[in-house]
């Protein structure tokens, strides 16, 4: 056999994927075209520079006056109360939702039925569903709080029934074998494989409740959301770095106790 033949009969040791190709230039054609409909021009990115430098500066210093430290405390005590209860509740909540969405646990009908509840609480930003509740329940924490526990069941149940999903079935099958009901079920075989991750879940959406608590703020559902924008309206900027800071210095404190907490259910 001659060197080409060799070559021509020697199989691609990397073929060509032109699914892969079109697909890209697809989407650099797609980008191209979008950024064009939507008036992004180098001209208001370099305008919008020059605006954020002053806007940056009107901030400076923080405004540290006690009425203003005040008001800011209450807002921010009650967006962590609102974390809370809707993590405990929303969790707690989750549970019994995940193992219903569990497909190696539920029937198909059930657990079918339990995730397209949960697609529908993932569908909505907790911003949008807060809206919703402050037209139901009015303005304040409870409806921060409801719309945070719709937040939670989309996020946590949707995981924990994944994490269920994963477990390994030999240790079901052995306590079943002995003959006993769905209850012991899950509490000698499938939550001693699954709760470490669960409390890995709700610590991680109770990191999460505390940023959307600010957000839900915004639109009427209590916390430090109302100040912060109030504060915007009326161009203190510097209130507003002071809000940013708090809320910066206790979602990071709320990190490092999250994951101790993580590595001690590990």
């Amino acid at each position: 056999m001659s060197a080409a033949e060799h070559r021509a009969a020697r199989p691609d040791a990397f073929p060509a994927n032109w699914t892969s190709r079109v697909a890209w230039i697809g989407l650099a054609v797609y980008t191209i075209y979008a950024t064009s409909i939507l008036d992004i021009t180098w001209a208001r990115f370099v305008t919008g520079l020059d605006n954020g430098a002053k806007f940056l500066a009107r901030m400076f210093p923080p405004n540290m006056q006690a009425d203003k430290l005040d008001l800011i405390a209450t807002g921010m005590i009650e967006s962590m109360q609102i974390a809370v209860l809707a993590t405990f509740f929303g969790v707690l909540l989750s549970l019994p939702l995940g193992l219903a969405a569990a497909r190696n646990l539920a029937p198909s009908w059930l657990a079918w039925s339990a995730r397209g509840l949960i697609a529908i609480f993932r569908s909505f930003h907790p911003v949008i569903v807060s809206i919703l509740f402050v037209k139901a329940v009015g303005f304040g924490a409870l409806a921060g709080i409801l719309a945070l526990i719709v937040s939670s069941l989309g996020f946590v149940s949707k995981l924990f029934a994944e994490v269920v999903e994963e477990m390994n079935p030999k240790q079901v099958e052995a306590v079943r074998a002995t003959g006993a009901n769905f209850w012991n079920v899950l509490v000698m075989a499938v939550f001693p494989q699954v709760m470490a991750r669960f409390v890995g879940l709700t610590v991680y959406q109770f990191d999460s409740n505390i940023r959307n608590s600010t957000m839900v703020g915004i639109v009427g559902g209590g916390g430090i959301g109302a100040p912060l924008f109030t504060a915007y309206q009326r161009f203190d900027y510097d209130v507003v770095l002071t809000i940013l800071i708090i809320i910066i210095a206790i979602i990071m404190v709320a990190e490092l106790v999250s994951g101790r907490i993580r590595r001690i259910f590990q």
